[in-house]
This record gives structure tokens, C-alpha cells and sequence, in this order.
């Protein structure tokens, strides 16, 4: 069995302990009223985005998410966010640098004692670190951290997560030779992410945009061979345009977040039935550290 399905399994206590823990830091995070920038690469520029979203809907004030090397020159935030399981990756390590002077700055990882751990505050989830390549249940305890932050009840999503443990894959989605994931606002970075678990762990085709956009362009590959999967409700007419191409449609009664683990858990699945190694992905590495001169 791979690695990275007893880490899938393993969510309900990792969110459990991250609620909780999201108590004790809170005076590390961003306050209402700053301005915030959320930095991360891969899966954690995708639980950015998810972050980003849900705190400025909820008035707390203007939040940015972005990939460490794409971060905005001559914007000055008061608050950066970094998010990075390893701590080594050289993209983020190297965007701490450029934190202005005089602007708080926070790291959440799964390794204290990393790089990145070391040059600015750090928010510890250890109880979340992996050893499969293939980035799961510490993305996801971030999420749940900074969501019982920003003041939601996550009293509920162990359960939920242990729902989607429990329950099959969506039908079709063996036999599928193409998925497209679709979100809303903060549940776009969700999409992104089930996307690239595909990718990662299967080499799936796999595509992923904000559940508006599908209708403008990419419902023209959609076939009767294609999954299209929603991450929270689906904008009205959207499921009869999508069947109408003879795609499975599939929307899920789940909180959007445990929802993300029913395809975490397809994409190990679909991996070891093409008889792939989940756990160590072809061309990637548990960190992408790069020499100093590919950081330009």
C-alpha cells in the first residue's frame, strides 16, 4: 500500500489537532485589518488561494495569494504568510528575503527546524508531516488551521473527512480517461489541487477552473469519457450543459475540503492501477531546491 494512503487516511486527527492548535497561535497570524500576502509553491499556492479567498470575504482585509516566485515587487503587505511543508524550498526560503523591514512574517510548516523555520516566526505542525512525495494531509491541516482561524466552526470536519474515507470513488471515475474539477471562490483552489493529485500520483489528464469558466472554452473537450467534478455547488444550468456533452457530472454533499480527499484518495487509486508508484511521482522531489543561479 502506498505511503501516501495511510497519510490520507490519517486526516480526521491531523484536523483535529490543527483546530486545536490554531488556538495557540493565533497571535502569530494575520489580525483583522492587515494586509495579507500568502506565499507558497505547488499544493500550498493552491491551500493559498483557498486561504486568501475566505479571508477577505470575510472583511478581514485585503489578502493576496501567490506563488513565491511570482511575488509582487513594490507591493508592501502587512503580514506574509509563507506555507511550506519541507521549509526548504528554495522559491520560498529566497521570497522571505524580500519581506520589506518593519512587516510581521509567519511560516507554517511541517518542519520548525528547516531553513525557513529558522528565519521567521513558525507555526509547528509536525503532527502532519509526510514521507510520500505527494503532498496530502499537511496541505489540508492548513486549511483547517487557518479556517478555524478566520473564526469558521471546523467542529464538524473530522467527520466529514471520515466520510469521504469511507465513501467510493465517484462513478465513472476508474474508466475516466479525462477530469475536469471545477470551484467557486475559495473552492477554486481546490479544484487546482485535486487537478494536480492526478496528475502527480496517476499522469492523468487533468484540468481545473473556477466553475464559471468551463462554459467559456474548455467544455469543448468534455466527452463521454470525462469526469467533471464539482467542489461545491455548481452555478445554476451548469449540470444539464455538462451531461448534455455526455460527461458524468459529480457534486458531492461534502464540505468542499473532505471532498478534496475522495480525490486524493482516486488519484493513489488510479496511480497503483497503472502500477505507478504514488509516493515518488516521476520528475518530482519531496523539495524543489534549486541552485542559486536558476533563482535568477
Amino acid at each position: 500500500m502506498a505511503i501516501a494512503s495511510a497519510e490520507i487516511s490519517s486526516q480526521p486527527e491531523c484536523w483535529t489537532a490543527a483546530a486545536e492548535l490554531s488556538r495557540d497561535v493565533s497571535e502569530l497570524l494575520p489580525a483583522p485589518g492587515e494586509t495579507v500576502a500568502v506565499i507558497g509553491c505547488g499544493t500550498s499556492y493552491n491551500m493559498a488561494l483557498c486561504y486568501a479567498w475566505l479571508r477577505e470575504a470575510k472583511g478581514l482585509g485585503v489578502s493576496d495569494a501567490m506563488t513565491a516566485s511570482e511575488l509582487r515587487p513594490g507591493r508592501r503587505y502587512d503580514h506574509y504568510v509563507f506555507l511550506s511543508r519541507s521549509g526548504t524550498t528554495s522559491e520560498i526560503v529566497e521570497a522571505v528575503g524580500k519581506v520589506p523591514p518593519g512587516c510581521r512574517a509567519v511560516a507554517l510548516t511541517a518542519s520548525p527546524t528547516s531553513p525557513l523555520g529558522r528565519l521567521v516566526d513558525c507555526v509547528d505542525l509536525s503532527f502532519a508531516a509526510e514521507q510520500s512525495v505527494v503532498q496530502t494531509r499537511f496541505a489540508t491541516s492548513v486549511v483547517v488551521l487557518l479556517r478555524a482561524h478566520l473564526g469558521e466552526d471546523t467542529g464538524g470536519l473530522p467527520s466529514e473527512a471520515r466520510r469521504a474515507l469511507e465513501m467510493p470513488p465517484p462513478e465513472g471515475s476508474l474508466e475516466a480517461t479525462q477530469f475536469t474539477f471545477l470551484g467557486s471562490f475559495w473552492t477554486v483552489g481546490l479544484a487546482h489541487e485535486a487537478a494536480l493529485k492526478l496528475r502527480e500520483a496517476a499522469q492523468v489528464w487533468t484540468e481545473s477552473y473556477p466553475a464559471g469558466e468551463v462554459r467559456h472554452g474548455p467544455i469543448s473537450i468534455l466527452g463521454p469519457s470525462s469526469i467533471v467534478w464539482s467542489f461545491g455547488v455548481p452555478p445554476s444550468g451548469l449540470a444539464a450543459d455538462i451531461e448534455a456533452t455526455g460527461a458524468r457530472f459529480v457534486v458531492s454533499p461534502l464540505d468542499p475540503l473532505a471532498e478534496l480527499v475522495r480525490a486524493q484518495r482516486l488519484a493513489v487509486q488510479l496511480g497503483e492501477a497503472k502500477g505507478l508508484d504514488p509516493d515518488h511521482p516521476r520528475n518530482l522531489s519531496f523539495s524543489v531546491i534549486l541552485a542559486a543561479d536558476a533563482l535568477g
